[in-house]
């Protein structure tokens, strides 16, 4: 093979990579300079000459002509008797210039020239897709699912550039296949052993404040801020706004006319709940807001060990804790505070609706009950557990764990 079209020849590197010919002139004169000191010891006196119109590539190699006794360094010196037979007009003194041409290279040299380039393209990749990516930490970005794994997905930018979504990262009932569009924010880029790692998210707050600043301009030109975000992912979230001008209501703006602008992201996060409330630096009606839907009677706030007992109606207990505990478990990392739920005193001899405890009693349990006439928790405790064994179709060991969960709201 001769330097002739040599950039050519390379070209399954040029057209797999995201480089242009311009760069791609640039490393092979750098792996060539490397191959020459290898061979040489020295690249100085060498030429390289990349013509990009044509993508071919010259190496001249530059001697001086020296007495054919004084020749004392061969890669910077020529014999004159060797020098006339390139041109018989040289003399003493003179620069010989000679082209270097690929089959004056072994056949290990030209394998290691082709692995260099390699590993040289592969490093300028590298480099550029760190680099685009160093930068865009918390953006959101939009790609293709190639690759679907039990623990990460692996999706592919617009440049072909290898992203990962973790498991971890992952809406629990996210579900893709390969070819879908995903949509994620970069959560970290890291270099490990060379090569760029991208992490995607689709659980962390910062994804939901961005999906708000896209679908509500209000958010994205600063009209209104977002105070705070907590999630649990593809359950529920609770978005703290606030704004600077008394004529824009967040809320309202947020969630927008009949939930138009809440509902976009609502979908793209699997049906996630998410309550939007009014930010105040009042800490009772915060966490009061906090809690919604519930409705508070009243508030006990302990600051200095960061608690907040609070009181509820009956009926307004469950709502307060929310299915799974996941309302009152992020009013609490919303506000910052430890929040603890009770009864009203007034209300505490009073019956409960048994449809109160849904949030810890199966609903198919409690179906079972109202089906024999016990709709509250008194109806229930009444009955002895052998009695409510004999009139359902539930077990012993579910009547007494049922029996235990209700006493537990009258002691």
């Amino acid at each position: 093979m001769n330097t002739v079209n040599l950039v050519e020849s390379f070209s399954e590197f040029k057209e797999f990579k995201n480089i242009n010919r311009q760069v791609m002139m640039q490393i092979l004169e750098e792996v060539f300079r490397s191959v020459l000191f290898k061979k040489y010891n020295d690249n100085d006196n060498f030429d390289i000459i990349v013509n990009v119109e044509k993508g071919d590539l010259e190496i001249w190699r530059y001697r001086e002509v020296v007495a054919d006794d004084a020749v004392e360094d061969e890669n910077i010196q020529i014999a004159y008797s060797e020098a006339i037979k390139i041109e018989p007009d040289f003399e003493i003194g003179e620069e010989v210039s000679e082209e270097v041409k690929l089959s004056d290279f072994g056949r290990r040299e030209v394998l290691a020239i082709r692995q260099n380039l390699a590993a040289k393209i592969q490093e300028f990749e590298n480099d550029n897709e760190f680099k685009k990516y160093k930068d865009r930490v918390g953006e959101i970005i939009t790609g293709e699912v190639y690759q679907v794994w039990k623990k990460e997905i692996f999706v592919l930018d617009d440049d072909g550039i290898e992203l990962i979504l973790p498991k971890s990262e992952q809406i629990p009932s996210d579900y893709y296949r390969k070819g879908d569009t995903i949509k994620a924010i970069v959560l970290k880029v890291e270099m490990r052993n060379g090569t760029p790692v991208i992490i995607l998210s689709r659980t962390s707050p910062v994804f939901l404040e961005r999906l708000f600043e896209s679908e509500v301009p209000e958010v994205f030109d600063g009209l209104i801020t977002i105070k705070n975000i907590v999630r649990e992912p593809g359950e529920r979230a609770k978005v703290a706004v606030e704004s600077y001008d008394d004529r824009i209501d967040p809320v309202g703006a947020c969630v927008g006319m009949k939930g138009s602008r809440i509902h976009g992201i609502v979908r793209e996060l699997r049906n996630e709940n998410i309550d939007v409330i009014n930010y105040t630096p009042n800490l009772q009606l915060y966490i009061q807001r906090a809690l919604s839907p519930a409705r508070i009677t009243s508030i006990e706030v302990h600051e200095d060990s960061k608690k907040a007992n609070v009181y509820l109606k009956p009926d307004q207990v469950s709502m307060a804790i929310g299915k799974g505990g996941f309302n009152i478990k992020l009013a609490g990392r919303l506000t910052g505070y430890e929040i603890d739920v009770y009864r009203d005193t007034d209300e505490d001899m009073e019956d409960v609706d048994i449809q109160e405890f849904s949030d810890e009693i199966d609903q198919w349990i409690i179906d079972e009950l109202k089906s024999m006439g016990c709709d509250t928790a008194r109806s229930v405790l009444d009955l002895k557990v052998e009695e409510l064994v004999k009139r359902t179709d539930l077990e012993e060991e579910t009547i007494k764990e049922v029996v235990r969960i209700l006493r537990a709201e009258f002691e």
